[in-house]
């Protein structure tokens, strides 16, 4: 008799999870992501290569290959890129578009705490340590992350304290969030915006809804670490200073705006 995959937890043995959900649950890629690579071939659990992302197993006491790459020996590493405009935050592109893998060692296999879209740039951060990264993503720890942002038109202080407030977004209220103008050019305008969550394009977003058009959205700090004098498409490692910054939930960044790139 073939045993069900989805069956229920018996009483007294371990909870399984569907394995997509598992490399989900430990920070390695998104459920979407992580059942592309198992159908791929591309993870192997306990020795044996695995094609189905439904198929059910411990959330501990299992070893994990993705790409013949042991997720549980390889050390901890943390990385900073300075992410460059135009780069998918994503291991591969069916479309063929660069990615952010194409600026960063290939080696430890690392993923990205959270995204940037395509057209944004700045600090995003990289690391194989599962805990750390579910720390910097968890709603609950409100880390904040720091964004210059230029727009055009500027908006005037009324509609900034509006922004600063918590507006509604797709029905559900904005955490408040710091808003303060940096400069003011005429026809545009630069924002520093903080951030106590990540809802998805929410800058971007919360400007169209003023009628203000983004044109160009730059990561500057997350937490207390700030992105600093990385150029565009550069990285680096993290030293045990800057990994314990990047979880403090506080802070402007520098109030300087980056200069116009050359």
């Amino acid at each position: 008799m073939k045993n069900n995959p989805k069956a229920p937890r018996r009483k007294g043995t371990a909870q399984l999870y569907a394995l997509a959900r598992i490399l989900s649950k430990r920070g390695l890629a998104s459920r979407t992501e992580a059942a592309e690579w198992i159908a791929a071939g591309r993870v192997r659990i306990d020795g044996e290569v695995i094609w189905d992302p439904e198929q059910r197993f411990p959330l501990n006491g299992i070893r994990v290959h993705i790409d013949d790459q042991d997720q549980a020996s390889a050390p901890p590493s943390y990385l900073m890129l300075h992410k460059a405009r135009g780069y998918i935050t994503t291991h591969r592109d069916e479309q063929g578009r660069p990615t952010v893998y194409d600026l960063i060692p290939s080696e430890p296999w690392l993923i990205p705490v959270g995204r940037l879209d395509q057209a944004s740039e700045g600090l995003l951060l990289f690391s194989n340590d599962t805990l750390w990264t579910q720390r910097l993503l968890d709603p609950a720890s409100h880390v904040a992350k720091t964004y210059h942002v230029q727009i055009r038109p500027p908006l005037d202080g009324a509609s900034l304290e509006m922004l600063a407030a918590g507006p509604l977004l797709d029905g559900r209220r904005c955490l408040p969030m710091g808003v303060r103008e940096l400069r003011c050019g005429g026809k545009t305008q630069w924002l520093e915006m903080v951030l106590q969550e990540g809802r998805n394009r929410q800058i971007r977003r919360l400007l169209a809804a003023q009628g203000v058009t983004v044109l160009r959205l730059l990561r500057v700090a997350i937490g207390g670490l700030r992105l600093g004098d990385l150029r565009t498409g550069q990285w680096r490692w993290l030293d045990a200073r800057e990994q314990v910054l990047a979880s403090n939930p506080d802070g402007f960044a520098d109030p300087t705006p980056p200069r116009r790139p050359a």
